[in-house]
């Protein structure tokens, strides 16, 4: 008798929410015949680090996300049943500010208080060659090049340097332009460029190849400039604020 007052209750909440939501979106698929056998699983709730969790990335095929975390550790988990897989990165000395996945997927960038910039092997868990080691004050922001030949770095500093993955060497001299920190750096889609927000309120285009800049400063911001995107068609330059405007 239970059982049947149970489904006869669910029959009447999903009823009501059918007929509450059918309005709403008129052209969603509907259900004609059989019956819903589960309700979708619940949200995972991943456990591992041992400190307040500051960055997550997703690789590029969508199989596993990485997380750095104030433990100075990274970690890389099956984005679908939540599992750890492998054994935590470790070597950074202090808090992981940033991870990132290489375009292709088999490596992960992380940046961290320590001042370094590290390469990892997605695959093995272990370092991808030495730290990357150019800039005098904490690193705040990093970003790979669109076919993952390059990494660029902002710090505190107030210098962005350019990076070759392959040799864990600095190419060129640092750009050298703004006067506080640089916050965030993002390449345009196709790699010739390179945007810069530093709290110094201004964003700066750059030519990826010279370290020439491109243009005038972008002003208009009256706080720290919070965080830069290029649009996927690289004509466009999106801005967030401190100032409460995009």
């Amino acid at each position: 008798m239970r059982n049947n007052q149970t489904k006869y209750y669910v029959y009447l909440h999903t009823l009501s929410v059918s007929t509450i939501f059918s309005t709403w979106f008129t052209k969603s698929i509907k259900m004609r015949s059989g019956k819903l056998l589960s309700w979708p699983a619940l949200p995972l709730t991943w456990v591992g680090h041992t400190g307040s969790v500051n960055c997550a990335s997703y690789s590029p095929n969508g199989y596993h996300i990485a997380t750095g975390s104030d433990d100075k550790t990274i970690r890389i988990w099956d984005a679908e049943t939540g599992a750890v897989v492998g054994e935590p990165l470790k070597g950074h000395t202090q808090r992981v500010w940033s991870v990132s996945y290489s375009p292709n997927g088999r490596h992960i960038i992380s940046r961290s208080s320590d001042a370094t910039i590290r390469m990892w092997d997605a695959e093995t868990s272990t370092t991808a060659g030495n730290p990357l080691e150019s800039h005098m004050d904490g690193v705040l922001s990093v970003a790979y090049s669109p076919d993952g030949h390059h990494i660029i770095s902002g710090s505190t500093d107030t210098t962005i340097w350019i990076w070759n993955t392959e040799t864990s060497t600095v190419v060129g001299a640092p750009l050298d332009g703004h006067i506080d920190s640089v916050s965030s750096v993002a390449y345009s889609p196709d790699g010739q460029c390179i945007v810069s927000r530093s709290k110094d309120k201004t964003i700066r285009i750059w030519n990826a190849e010279t370290g020439a800049t491109v243009g005038k400063p972008l002003e208009g911001h009256t706080g720290w400039v919070g965080s830069v995107a290029c649009s996927p068609d690289g004509r466009h330059i999106v801005s967030g604020c401190s100032d409460k405007t995009i």
